[in-house]
């Protein structure tokens, strides 16, 4: 006798489809970042500040540094 499959739960595919879309916003973070790298090797600047990311936690030229 074969056994019976059991249907995937919504919670499971909803858990592997965020798995997904954060596997795939790492892969063009890291992309992204090549792309940066290679350019200031070369001595580009980017084109514009949309290309410039700074996370609120970093200190970029532009933000003074925060005393807790």
């Amino acid at each position: 006798m074969a056994s019976s499959k059991r249907q995937t739960t919504m919670a499971k595919l909803t858990r592997e489809r965020k798995v997904q879309e954060k596997r795939e916003l790492k892969r063009e973070k890291k992309l992204a970042a090549a792309e940066a790298k290679a350019a200031a090797a070369a001595g580009e600047l980017p084109e514009s500040e949309e290309e410039i990311e700074v996370l609120p936690n970093e200190q970029g030229p532009d933000r003074p540094e925060r005393s807790l």
